[in-house]
């Protein structure tokens, strides 16, 4: 029997949505870690029991959740996240020099062949591994110390808040860091390189600078890796060389600035961003929240507005708050700051709450379960 279960993350707990695979009946579990914030949910593919959670507070720090049984229990595992070497420094709004500080975990990626691998992003941003199930974690510090000193953050912190794994090269990984730019590597973390070529930025007086671009969303799909869509503050781009050159496919959608983008999950050229007003005013156009899909690949976009509330809506939707199924039928969910989750199970054709009346939505992940 299929079913999917929905990970959802939010500022004040955890939230486990399950359904079988008609996705029409769905049942609540949460909130677990109350009052905490949970930055990320994310669940192994290689074994579905196996979930991780990022839980945050401003008075107790940081901690790692793991859990064996799909959701039910879970328990605390290793949380030193310690930087190797010379911690250095970074530079902030001002120009300002500032030491190196561990914040939060904002992503969790778990590795798609091994369940006790999983890989974290963090504020002030850097990358970590375990291969131990979370009892201990290791930096690959050749990312931070890629010009890490002039690294700046964005509004909402220093983070790397995007982890993508290519399927077809294990050595190759793509990371997004706000407001450093996108980074790839191809031979496991040891050295990596820029990938901004393309990328313009009104902010920085240099358009052909290496970093200092503020990337809010990678996402690729895993039979064509080397194409990824990226959602920058302003602008939606694409690149078919892993990155090595961008080019914007904005094209007609009515704003270009937002936070999400995914890829369905059997069409590669098929997109999905939720264009947001500006970057002043993160809420829908004319409070109008809109899905929008180009199935070509970008450029030529169609709003998707069936069951989704086009009149008197501010909500937001974060960067980490979108999710796609992979049953035949492809299913895709997403969380706005109001507290609800929205489920699409014909590829956005149609939308419906499938929970109203959370505290505000971090992040959304799905697994397919079979």
């Amino acid at each position: 029997m299929t079913g999917v279960r929905v990970l959802v993350g939010t500022r004040k707990g955890a939230f486990v949505l399950t359904a079988d695979g008609t996705r029409h009946d769905w049942q609540v579990a949460g909130p677990f870690f109350p009052g905490w914030e949970i930055y990320h949910v994310s669940g192994s593919s290689v074994d579905p029991n196996r979930l991780w959670a990022s839980q945050t507070s401003g008075w107790f720090g940081q901690q790692i959740q793991r859990s064996d049984d799909g959701g039910a229990t879970w328990e605390p595992v290793g949380h030193e996240f310690a930087y190797t070497g010379d911690p250095g420094t970074h530079q902030f709004f001002d120009g300002t020099p500032r030491p190196w500080a561990f914040s939060r975990v904002w992503h969790l990626e778990p590795s798609p062949t091994d369940p006790d691998v999983v890989w974290a992003g963090v504020e002030d941003a850097a990358l970590f591994r375990s291969s131990d199930a979370g009892a201990s974690w290791q930096e690959l510090p050749a990312l931070r110390e890629y010009k890490g000193s002039q690294w700046a953050p964005g509004a909402g912190g220093m983070c790397l808040h995007t982890i993508k794994l290519d399927p077809t090269t294990p050595d190759r990984m793509f990371v997004a860091i706000s407001a450093a730019g996108a980074f790839r590597t191809d031979d496991g973390g040891q050295s990596w390189k820029p990938i901004n070529n393309g990328l313009n930025s009104g902010h920085l007086p240099d358009q052909d600078a290496e970093i200092g671009h503020c990337v809010h969303r990678l996402a690729l799909h895993p039979a064509k890796p080397s194409t990824l869509y990226m959602q920058k503050h302003w602008d939606v781009m694409r690149t078919d060389d892993a990155g090595d050159n961008w080019y914007e496919i904005s094209g007609n959608l009515p704003t270009d600035f937002g936070f999400v983008v995914d890829v369905h999950a059997h069409e590669p050229d098929t997109v999905y961003v939720i264009p947001i007003t500006s970057d002043e005013f993160h809420v829908p156009m004319d409070g109008k929240l809109r899905v929008y899909r180009s199935r070509t690949g970008g450029n030529e976009w169609e709003a998707l507005t069936t069951g989704l509330p086009q009149s008197d809506c501010y909500v937001n939707v974060l960067r980490d708050a979108m999710a796609v199924d992979s049953l035949d039928e492809c299913g895709l969910y997403f969380g706005t700051t109001g507290g609800q989750v929205y489920a699409s199970a014909d590829a956005g054709d149609s939308w419906a709450p499938i929970v109203r009346d959370l505290p505000p939505v971090l992040s959304v992940e799905v697994q397919t379960l079979r």
